[in-house]
């Protein structure tokens, strides 16, 4: 994974629980990693959910690559989303994934987005979502590199 990635995500981790897995699905991926860390506040759900969408899309630059994690998105498996992730280096594009708060994405980011993907019918919580995503790019790094993290072999 030779370019560089991003994540802008709602919220700070910052002395969360999370924050430490997180840290260490980091420092095990080779890539450079930015983390754009937002946190607005609004009167009502409508209006909070209007700010956050506006300062995440305001992260996502014209040249980049944007994947969007949103519950109406692609449910991929390990391989496919390793394969995926091979299809998206070729591009020679920047990524960046975008993880939104409570109220989630709106239409106007999920229509910005280059591809969206889900975790799965289930709510989960954003910081959590975080980890999640950390923990698949680095089995994506190692299933793109023969390396034995990924078990494949699992009967069905």
């Amino acid at each position: 994974m030779s370019q560089s990635m991003a994540i802008s995500a709602i919220g700070k981790m910052r002395g969360t629980p999370e924050e430490s897995l997180f840290k260490r699905y980091q420092t095990r991926l080779r890539l450079n990693l930015e983390i754009k860390e937002i946190h607005v506040g609004g009167t009502s759900s409508a209006e909070q959910k209007h700010r956050e969408n506006v300062a995440l899309l305001d992260t996502c630059k014209e040249d980049e690559f944007v994947i969007a994690l949103d519950l109406a998105g692609k449910n991929l498996d390990s391989l496919a989303l390793a394969d995926k992730m091979r299809e998206w280096q070729e591009t020679g594009k920047n990524l960046r994934f975008v993880i939104g708060g409570a109220q989630g994405l709106d239409r106007a980011l999920l229509e910005r987005a280059n591809f969206t993907i889900s975790l799965g019918k289930m709510t989960w919580p954003h910081m959590l979502v975080r980890v999640m995503l950390m923990e698949q790019l680095f089995r994506s790094q190692s299933i793109l590199e023969g390396h034995p993290y990924h078990r494949d072999d699992r009967p069905t």
